[in-house]
């Protein structure tokens, strides 16, 4: 029991000393290679403790030959661009001028749901108002917004504005959410009336959202390759 008590605090300290010569990073901000290793490092730390048979030494050993190849990895990525794409990939643009590229959403496996939830974390709600949206390499979304839609300093503001809820989803990939729709108080009639109005299809619209004031965007589905 000591034994397994002495290697357990022996292991403690190389792996946080690890996670220290990798830098500092949240868990949502490591890039794949970094995420990769830290993976690899808990799996080895693991079956180190789990197997008392094994020489403490051929534990340690694998994770500071990782951390090390990492840390090597990561200087020579600080240097080289193509190989910093090359381990890292590069940030890909998902909204310009407000239009979605669907092409690039399928590339990356990114839901209308996923996008969606990725601006409202950003504190934006309506697809018309981003300018830009990238998805970084670390998989977080940066958002740029109009430059009318920005948020105005204090000293810019000498009204307040009418409070309105956010609009919701309430078609994606073709497929109608009741629910979305009932909250809004609007109603099956008021949708085919605006579908007739903009000529498009219930399962030609790749997304579609709507607020309480009636206001709404439509995107249509694109012709996938």
């Amino acid at each position: 029991m000591a034994i397994i008590f002495i290697r357990s605090l022996i292991l403690y300290f190389v792996v946080i000393l690890s996670v220290r010569l990798m830098g500092k990073r949240q868990i949502g901000e490591l890039q794949p290679s970094e995420l990769v290793i830290t993976i690899l490092v808990s799996n080895i730390a693991t079956l180190s403790l789990e197997d008392a048979e094994i020489p403490l030494l051929h534990g340690i050993m694998p994770i500071l030959v990782l951390v090390c190849f990492e840390v090597l990895m990561s200087w020579v990525s600080l240097h080289s661009v193509r190989v910093r794409r090359w381990i890292s990939g590069s940030p890909k643009i998902i909204i310009q001028n407000g239009t979605i590229d669907q092409k690039m959403l399928r590339a990356l496996r990114f839901s209308v749901d996923d996008l969606m939830t990725s601006l409202r974390m950003n504190g934006v709600f309506a697809v018309e108002d981003v300018q830009f949206a990238i998805v970084e390499t670390n998989g977080s979304v940066s958002v740029c917004l109009k430059s009318n839609k920005q948020p105005a300093e204090k000293a810019d503001v000498h009204a307040a504005g009418k409070c309105l809820d956010p609009p919701q989803i309430i078609i994606a990939d073709g497929a109608l959410r009741e629910n979305a729709l009932a909250e809004l108080g609007l109603d099956r009639k008021w949708l085919d009336t605006v579908l007739r109005t903009a000529e498009v299809g219930l399962k030609d619209i790749f997304l579609m959202t709507a607020d309480k004031a009636c206001r709404y965007q439509i995107v249509k589905q694109e012709e996938k390759a």
